[in-house]
C-alpha cells in the first residue's frame, strides 16, 4: 500500500462537546457526562480533567469536587450524541474519497491526494470546516500508516492548531508502549518485562521476535510503526454477529413483573436495531444479575437462551422468546441490579433461508406490520406504540439529561433568553 496517507480525525471530549454545541455558556466551564443510570463519569471537559476528576469514577465519589467547583453534570444523551456523530462523519466524506468510521467519535480518512507537503495544511482546513459545520472541535493526526496516525492524533490534542503530522522518533520515544494502538494490557506487560518501554523501542524490535511473542498482529504493529502500511481503510462495516441491549437499574428490582417490563423493553429495542440494519436473529439470550459490589445479600447471575423458529426481527417473536428465557432463570427473593437481551446468529435479510412456504425471514404480514410499527414510532416518537408487555413503567435514572435537540421536534431549541438550553445538574 505504497503512497497511502492516513488522517485520523478524533472528536475532542465528544459527549461534552455535543452538550456545548447547544449551550455555549458551558465553554470554559468544567463539564462531565455520565454513564447509564448516572453511574460513572464517561466524558470530561479539559477543565474537569484539570480538577482531577478521573475517567470512570462513580458519581458519588466525585460529588465533593463537583459541588466545590460548580461542575456541570449531564446524563448520557445517546440520541443526541449519535446524531451529532452522524453529522460529523457525513461532513468528513466531503474531504476524502474513502472514510472509515472507527468509532462514534473517530474516523480514518485517505488523504493521499493532499500530498505529503500539503497534508498538515489540509488537516487544518478539515478541522476548521468540521467545527464551522457541526460545532464539534476535532484533533487530527496524519501519517503513512493507521497506527502512526492514531499516535499522531493523540499528540495533536496538545497541539496549538489541533493537527500533528508525521511523528518522528522523538514522538515515538515519548509514547509508552502500552499507549500504542493495538497493544493490550497483556502484551504491554510482556513488552515492558522484555525491556521494550516505548513505541520507539517496539519499532526497533526484531520482526520475527514480535511475531513469535505477539502473533501476526504484533508483527504488523512493528511494521506500521516503521512506516510500512499493513492496515487498509475498512470502508464497509464488519458484519455483526450479535447485538445487545442491557441496562443497570437505578434501584434494585425484586419482582418478576418489573423484570418482565425491562426485558420486554430491551427486546423491543434490540429488534428495532435489527430492522434498522436489515438483519435477522436466530436466537435470544437473556441475562440477569445482582449487584456484585453490594456488601450484603446473596449474589446471583445466570443466563438462558431460546432459539427462534426461523431468523426474524419481529418484536413479538423476540419478546416472547426473551420472556420465556427470563422465567427460566428468575429466582425470587433477590435484588437484581442489571438485565439484558442478546440476539445472536445474525444474518442479512436478503440471505434468510427459505421456509417451507417460500421466502424466508420476515416477509409477508409480519414484515409489513413491523415496518408500519417503526414508521409510526419514528414519526411520532419512540414508544408511541408498543407491545403490552413493554410497559413504560421502567425507566433509567437520567436526572440530568439534556433535550434531544436534533431528533425530537418538541426538543428543538427555542429562540428565547434561556429557552431550549441544556439543564444539566451541578
Amino acid at each position: 500500500m505504497k503512497g497511502r496517507l492516513f488522517a485520523l480525525v478524533d472528536c475532542n471530549n465528544f459527549y461534552v462537546s455535543c452538550e456545548r454545541v447547544f449551550d455555549p455558556a458551558l465553554e470554559g466551564r468544567p463539564v462531565v457526562a455520565l454513564s447509564n443510570n448516572d453511574g460513572c463519569v464517561i466524558a470530561r471537559s479539559e477543565e474537569a480533567k484539570a480538577l482531577g476528576i478521573p475517567m470512570g469514577a462513580p458519581l458519588f465519589r466525585v460529588r465533593p469536587l463537583i459541588r466545590e467547583h460548580g461542575v456541570r453534570v449531564y446524563s448520557s444523551n445517546y440520541a443526541l450524541y449519535g446524531d451529532m456523530s452522524g453529522r460529523v462523519m457525513a461532513s468528513l466524506a466531503e474531504f476524502a474519497p474513502d472514510v472509515e468510521v472507527y468509532s462514534i467519535d473517530e474516523a480514518f480518512l485517505d488523504i493521499a491526494g493532499a500530498g505529503r507537503r500539503g497534508a498538515a495544511r489540509y488537516g487544518r482546513e478539515i478541522r476548521a470546516k468540521i467545527h464551522r459545520w457541526t460545532g464539534i472541535p476535532v484533533s487530527i493526526g496524519i501519517a503513512e500508516t493507521k497506527t502512526l496516525a492514531k499516535l499522531a492524533a493523540g499528540i495533536a490534542k496538545g497541539s496549538p492548531d489541533g493537527v500533528f503530522a508525521f511523528p518522528r522518533a522523538v514522538a515515538l520515544a515519548r509514547t509508552e508502549v502500552g499507549d500504542v494502538w493495538g497493544i493490550g494490557r497483556r502484551h504491554a506487560a510482556m513488552l515492558k518485562a522484555s525491556g521494550i518501554l516505548t513505541a520507539l523501542d517496539l519499532r526497533s524490535a526484531a520482526l520475527g521476535w514480535a511475531r513469535k511473542r505477539m502473533g501476526l498482529g504484533g508483527a504488523r504493529t512493528v511494521l506500521e510503526l516503521g512506516g510500512t502500511a499493513c492496515l487498509d481503510l475498512e470502508t464497509q462495516p464488519a458484519e455483526k454477529k450479535t447485538t445487545t441491549v442491557s441496562r443497570s437499574f437505578a434501584h434494585p428490582v425484586e419482582e418478576l413483573d418489573a423484570l418482565r417490563d425491562a426485558v420486554s423493553v430491551f427486546a423491543a429495542r434490540a429488534a428495532a436495531k435489527l430492522r434498522r440494519g436489515r438483519l435477522l436473529a436466530g436466537g435470544v439470550t437473556v441475562f440477569i444479575h445482582t449487584n456484585r459490589f453490594a456488601e450484603s445479600g446473596p449474589q446471583y447471575h445466570d443466563a438462558a437462551t431460546r432459539p427462534l423458529a426461523s431468523p426474524t426481527s419481529h418484536t413479538g417473536d423476540i419478546t416472547g422468546a426473551a420472556l420465556s428465557a427470563l422465567e427460566r432463570i428468575f429466582r425470587p427473593g433477590l435484588r437484581y441490579k442489571k438485565a439484558g437481551v442478546l440476539l445472536f446468529e445474525l444474518i442479512a435479510e436478503e440471505r434468510a433461508p427459505l421456509t417451507l412456504f417460500g421466502a424466508g425471514g420476515d416477509s409477508g404480514r409480519g414484515g409489513r406490520l413491523m415496518k408500519a410499527f417503526d414508521e409510526i414510532n419514528r414519526k411520532f416518537g419512540r414508544g408511541l406504540i408498543r407491545y403490552g408487555s413493554a410497559r413504560p413503567g421502567w425507566r433509567m435514572n437520567q436526572a440530568c439529561r439534556s433535550p434531544h435537540y436534533t431528533t425530537r421536534w418538541e426538543d428543538l431549541p427555542r429562540v428565547a433568553a434561556d429557552g431550549g438550553r441544556a439543564r444539566g445538574c451541578s
